[in-house]
């Protein structure tokens, strides 16, 4: 889902998407700054005024943490809408990659609280979609799907799976706040959220160290 809000990981970074170092995965690890970079990839340049309003906070809130984005280079003033009275900003890339496992080790923290951000987001699209299912028209009623399969994978497998869905994905129209004009009559926005899961295996009971064993520390549940 790499229109409104980051992809975390990915192969390639097109030339309109950043790459996150440290002080970009710094800046970005608070929800309220994550959904307003997506709020601008996804509908276009706004106000902190209107972006506040789709986030319900407060216009203080939102122009904070916008000043706080377009230092770390992530949007930008929209000096062409703007004047005296009104601040206009717009996103600066259309995507963004965090694929530095390195990175990660480093700023743990950050890392965290960035990834946790997207998976909430991801978790409210989906919610916002069921919302409005049942009024939606059938042909897309029917599109929808929520699926998951449990598949048992070595990292290898798993990183060719992730390469495999992310070319099928690259073979569709993607989505910007411009590309309703060109599009086929019929055409919506859709989003695609993949994610690859690893639930790794309790050590076996013929793994376990056998005999007396004894560890210092408090005992755990």
């Amino acid at each position: 889902m790499a229109d409104a809000v980051e992809t975390p990981s990915g192969p390639n970074a097109d030339e309109d998407a950043v790459v996150l170092d440290a002080k970009g995965l710094r800046a970005l690890a608070h929800p309220v700054r994550v959904q307003l970079v997506g709020l601008l990839r996804k509908y276009g340049p706004s106000t902190a005024t209107r972006l506040a309003e789709r986030l319900g906070v407060n216009s203080g809130t939102a122009s904070y943490h916008l000043r706080q984005l377009g230092a770390a280079g992530f949007v930008e003033e929209d000096t062409e809408r703007g004047n005296a009275r009104e601040r206009w900003w717009r996103s600066v890339h259309r995507t963004t990659w965090f694929n530095d496992p390195e990175l990660a080790e480093r700023e743990p923290e950050a890392a965290l609280a960035y990834q946790q951000s997207i998976a909430a987001i991801y978790t409210l699209r989906t919610q916002q979609t069921l919302n409005g299912l049942q009024t939606m028209p059938r042909a897309w009623r029917n599109t929808f799907d929520m699926s998951d399969w449990a598949l048992r994978l070595t990292p290898e497998e798993g990183a060719a799976l992730y390469r495999e869905l992310t070319d099928v994905i690259a073979r569709y129209r993607r989505d910007a706040p411009n590309a309703a004009a060109n599009a086929p009559e019929g055409a919506e926005r859709v989003t695609v959220i993949t994610q690859i899961l690893p639930e790794l295996d309790a050590p076996t009971a013929s793994s376990l160290p056998s005999g007396p064993h004894k560890e210092g520390g408090s005992p755990t549940s």
